[in-house]
């Protein structure tokens, strides 16, 4: 592979269980996306060859499930497909056909043995389109073969399932193919340079072996519109494109091109494979926002499948993503594009799917904001950028200082931010499930009081810089660093003061913040005690422990339906972007590179398993510690780019 990537070999391929924990994912660059597993079965909501983004970067559709294909060489049919049903019958079974897997940045690569024929299957996205490429090849072989696919079309909200009822999906010829008219979102145009016919009926009882395990609908029926059959020589091959729309007339196997090139481009700075992987790993969370008067910003999507782009998610993982990689334009954008946004001295939590206001129930968001224009005026020296946003960054700190929404404000008797209000989180444990907030924090949370700190001396400093006054926020950081000695409880920092029930000592991880980011208002020896706590409670090969195994209320295992996984969220499930900031603590106190970056090297292994080529959001308390969660989180991605890079 020339690109950073993932090849897996039979012994994984071959394995069906093996096959179906293991997904690939090729992002669009506008919110859409395909993916699926190594054995072609669908076990999620998720999968599919083409998740369009309608209103980028949300809105998104399924538009196209699966291409059920069939090869005929040498006078034996070989169907490729995999098809788990609801009543337990796996039919297909094409996955026993398949000799390799690969993802080779972003081009997915199936490859099957065909008694002394190899056929292979490339498919990738082409970015900022709602459009799949696919590449049929018969890579060796003797004669000719005979290719049959079936198409399955699709029009549904990607968080949905679908059942037969009266949708009609009207299907007509097109000089190059088919074009399929969706119940609600256009056209569906496939193209190939085949023999066609337009077919009708469905595909009933899917079973989405990940949607029961998670305790959700998980039957679910596709409708098929249309097949194609074409004649594949030995070394040649037939290309497919499917897209949302009926203006695009693309080659499949130049959209391939492009895309492998643009992998390179990526990946060309980074001389170890998996940095490689991981540089282009990025690119699926730095999509584009569309604004109402029409401009394009950008953002971040938080993980894939499900979650949109979060204020928090974004200023968290940008340094990683976009600094850690060269990306300088893209992180200016991010920053600008969050400014327009604030209201009230607050981010954006999050922007739902759809056209809804954005919401700013969020704590933290802002002052992880001040921190990713620290960064970015660190890397890049842009002068120009610190100006600009000055007024914003003073805004939000003004707001904190004199009070916002949520009861969000600083203390004046001790320097502390405070906030809360019942029946909200607004950390980031923000597990909630119905009116049950699982990890109520109202009061002075610890990280919130460490970027606090750290805002105030970011805005010391961008003062100075471009000549501005300085001296209040020098003096609200020394009142804040005066009133933060008040956490210190008896070796361990406090979770929360002056809660509702008092003061919180709960051991949770959140502390480290105090350490790890640029400005400390603990004491030497107190940022080595909560480094030694953290590794001795909370360290694990996958990341920190949410909460530590010695509470009673810690669940080791994230798993169940929607209420026993929520409740377990932050109760003792690893978050592996919390391991950036706990390998850089580890290094301000301790001083060894090699050591430090040793506690991230693990989460490389991450990339062979799970979501392919890239690290996913959570992990189970206990080993084998089993990842859950999203296949892909930015944060995750993120943060182990920017300390191998940091310690490098």
């Amino acid at each position: 592979m020339e690109a950073g990537g993932v090849r897996l070999g039979r012994e994984v391929t071959q394995d069906r269980s093996a096959a179906e924990a293991r997904e690939w994912l090729i992002p669009s660059g506008n919110g859409g996306y395909a993916s699926g597993t190594v054995a072609g079965t669908l076990t999620r909501r998720y999968h599919g060859l083409l998740i369009a983004a309608t209103s980028p970067p949300t809105g998104r559709h399924l538009i196209v499930p699966k291409l059920e294909a069939v090869v005929v060489y040498a006078g034996v049919r070989y169907e490729l497909g995999t098809n788990a049903w609801a009543d337990g019958s796996i039919a297909p079974q094409g996955y026993a056909l398949l000799e390799s897997f690969a993802l080779d940045g972003n081009v997915a690569i199936w490859t099957y043995a065909l008694g002394d024929a190899l056929f292979s299957v490339s498919l990738t996205m082409q970015t900022h389109a709602n459009l799949t490429a696919l590449v049929y090849s018969l890579e060796r072989g003797d004669e000719p073969a005979t290719l049959e696919v079936r198409v399955l079309a699709e029009d549904r909200d990607h968080h949905g399932t679908s059942h037969q009822d009266g949708r009609t999906f009207a299907t007509e010829r097109s000089p190059d193919g088919i074009r399929v008219a969706l119940p609600s979102l256009g056209t569906l145009l496939v193209n190939a340079a085949a023999e066609w016919t337009i077919e009708s009926g469905w595909y009933r009882a899917f079973a989405l072996e990940r949607e029961r395990e998670r305790g959700l609908e998980w039957v679910e029926d596709h409708p098929l519109v249309a097949s194609f059959r074409a004649t594949i020589g030995p070394q040649q091959q037939l290309g497919v494109t499917l897209a949302l729309g009926d203006d695009v007339a693309r080659d499949a196997d130049a959209i391939l091109r492009e895309r492998r090139a643009l992998d390179a481009s990526r990946s060309a700075s980074e001389t170890e494979s998996r940095l490689a992987t991981l540089a282009i790993a990025a690119d699926a969370f730095l999509v584009d926002r569309r604004f109402a008067d029409g401009t394009i910003g950008k953002t971040v999507i938080a993980g894939y499948h499900w979650f949109a782009d979060w204020g928090r998610d974004t200023m968290i993982a940008l340094p990683g993503l976009t600094l850690a990689t060269g990306r300088h334009d893209v992180a200016r954008t991010i920053l600008r594009t969050f400014a327009r946004f604030v209201d009230g001295g607050m981010i954006p939590n999050r922007f739902p799917d759809g056209n809804e206001a954005p919401e700013y129930n969020t704590f933290d968001a802002s002052l992880w904001y001040i921190d990713a224009v620290r960064a970015y005026v660190a890397v890049t020296n842009d002068r120009d950028l610190a100006v600009e946003l000055y007024p914003t960054l003073r805004a939000i700190v003004d707001a904190y200082k004199n009070g916002t929404r949520f009861g969000i404000g600083m203390d004046s008797a001790d320097g502390l931010v405070r906030g809360g209000e019942p029946g909200v989180q607004l950390t980031w444990m923000d597990a909630k499930v119905g009116d049950w907030v699982v990890t109520p924090r109202i009061g002075k949370p610890i990280e919130i009081n460490a970027l606090w700190y750290a805002a105030l001396r970011t805005l010391e400093r961008l003062s100075q810089l471009i000549d501005r006054p300085s001296g209040v926020y020098r003096a609200l950081a020394e009142k804040t660093r005066v009133g933060f000695s008040r956490f210190w409880n008896d070796g361990y920092p406090y979770d929360v003061l002056d809660g509702p029930s008092g003061n919180d000592p709960t051991l949770r991880p959140n502390a480290i913040f105090a350490v790890s980011l640029h400005a400390s208002a603990l004491s030497p020896e107190q940022q080595h005690a909560v480094v030694d706590v953290c590794a001795r409670e909370f360290l694990t090969p996958r990341g920190l422990r949410s909460l530590s195994p010695r509470d009673p209320a810690y669940v080791p295992h994230y798993i169940g339906d929607v209420r026993a996984r929520d409740g377990a969220y932050h109760q003792g499930t690893v978050w592996g972007w919390l391991i950036g900031p706990f390998a850089s603590a580890h290094y301000h106190v301790h001083g060894d590179r090699a050591l430090a970056r040793s506690f991230v090297l693990p989460l490389l292994d991450e990339l062979d398993n799970y979501g392919l080529g890239s690290i996913g959001e959570i992990f189970d308390g206990e080993p084998p510690f089993a990842a859950r969660g999203t296949i892909a989180q930015a944060w995750s991605v993120a943060e182990v780019l920017r300390v191998l890079h940091d310690l490098a």
